[in-house]
């Protein structure tokens, strides 16, 4: 079995994918209108798939969540430009870079609408 997409319910599913896609290097691979206006976003290697869309239910607080909870990680080779660049662009800061025991370098925030993203540059990735 092959995982095909994560799916967030989110207030705002064109907006969203829009800041995705300009700052985060995201394309959507498919986009429905109202009343969902789902958008299914593709990663760089075309086989990681996020959907947003929106609707009639209560959107979760992310922002009030413990970013551990949950959390969107993007692999970057450069955290802490990547993080300075999304802060610049809206996402605010969780916590600084970090590096981790194993040589990992870690970074969370939250796009602006308070879904946590983690930056992590792994020293060895975890897949190939």
């Amino acid at each position: 079995m092959k995982i095909e997409h994560f799916a967030f319910f989110v207030a705002d599913s064109v907006s969203m994918a829009r800041w995705y896609e300009e700052h985060l290097g995201l394309r959507t691979v498919r986009s429905s209108d109202a009343p969902a206006h789902a958008r299914f976003l593709a990663d760089s290697s075309g086989t990681s798939v996020l959907e947003i869309y929106t609707g009639s239910l209560t959107t979760p607080h992310y922002a009030s969540m413990d970013p551990l909870l949950l959390h969107v990680a993007f692999e970057t080779d450069d955290v802490a430009e990547t993080r300075r660049r999304l802060i610049a662009a809206g996402a605010t800061a969780v916590d600084e870079v970090t590096l981790t025991p194993s040589g990992d370098t870690l970074a969370m925030l939250r796009d602006p609408w308070g879904l946590a993203i983690q930056l992590a540059c792994r020293a060895t990735r975890l897949v190939s």
